[in-house]
C-alpha cells in the first residue's frame, strides 16, 4: 500500500500550526476545484489528494496518529520493512483482496490508504469537510428602474456568470438601496454552496415627483387668480395625473397632503405613504393697460 505524504501534498512543514494548514488548503482547494477546471481529472485527483490531506492534519487526533506513522514509516525504511498491519484499523485481505497495492478508495472519495488507517474514525469526517467548506462569493449589480416601476414593479432580463438567461422581478414599493436575491447564481463555491447575485435597485429621478421614504412630495405651479378665487390643478403621481381642489385665497407655498398617495411599502403593498402637494403661485406677466388699469382699482379698493 502506498504511504502518502499529506504535509507534501499541502506544502507545509511538519510543524505547520493550524492556520497555515489551513490557509495551505484554501488556496489548493480554489486552484485545484473541479467548477475552475471543468473536465480535467488530474485537477479532480489533486482535488481530492488536497481534501484527503486536510480531513488528517486538521484534525488532532487523526494527524497524532498519522506523525507516528510517519515516524515508524521512515524507521522502517519505507513501505518494505513496514507492519501495516500494526497500524491499520481494516483488514488489509478485505480492503485489497490479499494485496498490498493499490488504489481502490473504497468507494468513499479517500484513498485506500486513508480507509486502512483511519476508517473507524472517519464518522466526523462530514462534518469537518462542512467546517471548512467555503460558500462562493457574492455579486451584486445595479439596476436602475423609473418610479412608476417601483410603484407597480417590474422585472429585468440578465445573463448570469455562466451565461443563463434570468428574468428577475424587482417587488412593489422597491426603494433605493433594495437588494434583490437571486440564490446559488454568484462565485462558485470551494465545497460550498455558490454564491449569490444580488440586483441593488436604483430610481431615476423623475421629472416632477421626489422620492422621501413611502411619501412623495412635488411642486405644483398655480395662477394668480385660481390661488385668488379658488379652483383646480392637476397633480402628478405614479399612477397619472388626479385633480387637487383649492380653496380660495391661497397663499404661496401652502403644503398639502394627500393621503395614501404616495409609494407602497415594500413588506406591505397595501399601505401606502402620503404624496404632499406645495403650491407655487405664478405671478401674471405681460400686463396689458387695461389689466394694470384693473390691478390699480383693486389695489385702490384694499386701501393701497
Amino acid at each position: 500500500m502506498e504511504y502518502k505524504d499529506y504535509y507534501k501534498i499541502l506544502g507545509v512543514s511538519k510543524t505547520a500550526t493550524t492556520d497555515e494548514i489551513k490557509k495551505a488548503y484554501r488556496k489548493l482547494a480554489r486552484k485545484y476545484h473541479p467548477d475552475m477546471n471543468p473536465g480535467d481529472k488530474a485537477a479532480e485527483e489533486r482535488f481530492k489528494e488536497v481534501n484527503e490531506a486536510h480531513e488528517v492534519l486538521s484534525d488532532p487526533k487523526k494527524r497524532a496518529k498519522y506523525d507516528q506513522i510517519g515516524s515508524a514509516y521512515q524507521r522502517a525504511g519505507g513501505a518494505q520493512g513496514f507492519n501495516w498491519n500494526e497500524w491499520t484499523q481494516v483488514d488489509l485481505n478485505d480492503l485489497f483482496g490479499g494485496a498490498t497495492g493499490g488504489q481502490r478508495g473504497g468507494g468513499s472519495g479517500f484513498s485506500d490508504f486513508f480507509e486502512a488507517i483511519f476508517g473507524n474514525m472517519g464518522g466526523m469526517r462530514g462534518q469537518a469537510q462542512q467546517a471548512y467548506a467555503q460558500k462562493g462569493k457574492d455579486y451584486t449589480r445595479d439596476v436602475e428602474i423609473s418610479l412608476e416601476e417601483a410603484y407597480h414593479g417590474t422585472t429585468r432580463i440578465l445573463r448570469t456568470a455562466n451565461n443563463r438567461r434570468l428574468e428577475v422581478k424587482i417587488p412593489v414599493g422597491a426603494k433605493n438601496g433594495t437588494k434583490v436575491r437571486i440564490k446559488g447564481e454568484g462565485g462558485p463555491g470551494m465545497g460550498g454552496a455558490n454564491g449569490d447575485l444580488y440586483l441593488r435597485v436604483n430610481i431615476a429621478k423623475h421629472p416632477s415627483l421626489e422620492v422621501d421614504g413611502e411619501d412623495l412630495r412635488t411642486t405644483v405651479p398655480v395662477d394668480l387668480y385660481t390661488a385668488i378665487l379658488g379652483g383646480t390643478v392637476e397633480v402628478p403621481t405614479p399612477k397619472g395625473k388626479l385633480k387637487l381642489k383649492i380653496p380660495p385665497e391661497t397663499q404661496n407655498g401652502k403644503t398639502f397632503r394627500l393621503r395614501n398617495q404616495g409609494m407602497p411599502k415594500l413588506n406591505n403593498p397595501k399601505t401606502h405613504g402620503n404624496l404632499y402637494v406645495t403650491l407655487s403661485v405664478r405671478l401674471p406677466k405681460n400686463l396689458s393697460d387695461e389689466e394694470v388699469a384693473l390691478f390699480e382699482e383693486l389695489r385702490a379698493l384694499r386701501g393701497g
